[in-house]
């Protein structure tokens, strides 16, 4: 890479961290995450020259890479600590497994798109991720067997929390996705970013974060679309 390249490269990632901190991520430790974590190496090859910016990305599988500003949010919102199990809900690209990782003791990743898990897998092995498994398995109803888990992030839009994912947070834990909230006369429903937490006692509490905007939840697995 040219020196002017190396440059301008180097002013993209300090526009696009400034671009997430806009945004209302304050979480010193989310930020590093995202700052370690190169986005173009999750990005499809014809639109890295953008994955520095806080742009939203098409996938494959009709699905969208995030912009890095909501995937922040979202993140900041599950106050992972070191010592956390994490199951994210929709590998996409890998890119959030990638900055979860970077913030948890474990990580799993379920992806409902054969194609998009088998891609996601070799990326994160090319950072030396170890701690992160991306499985081909339907978020919504899960397996069992996986276990408890302390964070639960929801990578799509649902109208209220599925009762399985909420059956595996453990007491204290909590749970981030968007739910969908229809309004009259408008085709397309608002969304509002929902943060779940699950009381010692085993009860869900519910905090509202504001306008947020995700892609609509599926069920079931695919090969491709």
């Amino acid at each position: 890479m040219s020196e002017p390249a190396a440059k301008a490269a180097v002013e993209e990632r300090a526009a696009l961290l400034l671009a997430v901190r806009r945004a209302g991520v304050r979480d010193i430790s989310v930020m590093r995450a995202i700052e370690t974590v190169p986005r173009e190496a999750f990005a499809p090859y014809k639109f890295r020259d953008l994955a520095n910016r806080n742009l939203a990305l098409p996938l494959g599988c009709g699905q969208t890479m995030s912009r890095p500003a909501d995937v922040g949010r979202r993140i900041e919102a599950l106050r992972i600590g070191k010592g956390h199990r994490v199951l994210e809900v929709g590998t996409g690209s890998g890119y959030g497994t990638a900055i979860l990782a970077r913030l948890a003791w474990e990580v799993v990743s379920l992806e409902r798109f054969e194609t998009l898990a088998i891609e996601a897998a070799p990326r994160l092995a090319a950072l030396e991720i170890a701690n992160a498994a991306v499985l081909h398995a339907d978020g919504l109803a899960p397996e069992a067997t996986l276990g408890e888990f302390d964070r639960i992030l929801v990578e799509a839009a649902l109208d209220a929390p599925p009762t399985a994912l909420i059956s595996m947070l453990s007491p204290g834990g909590t749970l981030v996705y968007a739910r969908r909230e229809p309004q009259a006369g408008e085709k397309r429903a608002r969304q509002r970013l929902i943060k779940v937490d699950r009381t010692e006692s085993g009860e869900p509490h519910e905090t509202d974060l504001g306008p947020h905007s995700l892609g609509p939840a599926a069920s079931g697995l695919a090969k491709a679309l």
